[in-house]
């Protein structure tokens, strides 16, 4: 009898905890990149944040519980309010919840290709491949990636502290997100190559650590030997799933999500390879 009751106040905890989430706490901070040019983490996305003298600049709002989060704590690292808000891109699991900043007065920028609203925040300013912007002291290049991942990405590259905020595009020493769904890969391959004429020294991404410039040239570099390996594996005849078991990457096992997203890579590029009729 008493074991049952032991089991049972246990279960009733498991459940507890899984309805409630109160076991697992949202994980935020604000820490410092370089001068006055910070970072916000919301769980596993970055946020760029730079204090200047007219105001704080944003860079992705993440979600509404995020953005106001941040809002909240900005006192931390300045008394000044955000006045502007720049968009990496529209994927809402970035650009939710822009209302926070942008109704309480932020001037809103993002790319062309954006569209008219992003999570019911329009757009105040748009601009087509690059836009140098001087706020309080600092400048803010913001340059258009092209098509790949998405329509609308662009990096944004602050100086005098030479940080690149880079979303989604690549990561240092990460690999690309699980199967690289509604992506042009061809595409996100040339975006990498954009990154990497752009003139930075710190890599700050909006997933995994900080890294350097060079980390962008290496993660376009897996990219293209896993094109290299999928393709010749399909054109030889092999399954998806046979890929999926040897093309290993064994020379990126030391790098983040390598055991969890290895085979969904594979998988995703095959995908790609076969939809885009270059796999014969």
């Amino acid at each position: 009898m008493l074991n049952l009751i032991i089991r049972g106040a246990a279960l009733t905890l498991m459940c507890l905890v899984a309805t409630t989430g109160f076991a697992q706490e949202t994980k935020r901070s604000i820490t410092k990149v370089a001068g006055d040019v910070y970072r916000f983490q919301n769980n596993f996305h970055f946020s760029l944040v730079t204090v200047t003298d007219a105001g704080v600049v944003v860079v992705d709002p993440i979600n509404k519980e995020a953005s106001t989060w941040l809002k909240d704590n900005l006192s931390s690292i300045s008394d000044k309010p955000v006045t502007h808000l720049i968009y990496s891109h529209s994927h809402l699991d970035h650009a939710s919840g822009g209302a926070v900043y942008a109704d309480a007065g932020a001037r809103v920028i993002a790319h062309g290709n954006a569209p008219e609203a992003i999570d019911g925040v329009a757009i105040d300013e748009r601009f087509d491949d690059t836009r140098n912007m001087q706020i309080g002291g600092k400048t803010f290049e913001l340059t258009w990636l092209g098509e790949g991942h998405g329509k609308d990405l662009i990096t944004v590259v602050v100086r005098p502290e030479n940080v690149a905020f880079i979303t989604d595009a690549a990561s240092p020493k990460r690999l690309p997100f699980r199967n690289m769904g509604r992506s042009n890969i061809d595409g996100w391959i040339n975006q990498i190559k954009k990154i990497e004429t752009l003139d930075f020294d710190i890599f700050a991404p909006a997933h995994g650590r900080i890294g350097v410039k060079s980390d962008a040239a290496d993660a376009r570099i897996y990219m293209e030997k896993l094109r290299e390996r999928v393709l010749a594996g399909l054109k030889a005849g092999k399954s998806v799933d046979e890929l999926a078991t040897s093309v290993q990457m064994e020379e990126y096992k030391d790098w983040q999500q390598y055991g969890g997203w290895r085979e969904l890579n594979v998988r995703g590029m095959a995908r790609f390879l076969k939809d885009s009729g270059q796999a014969g």
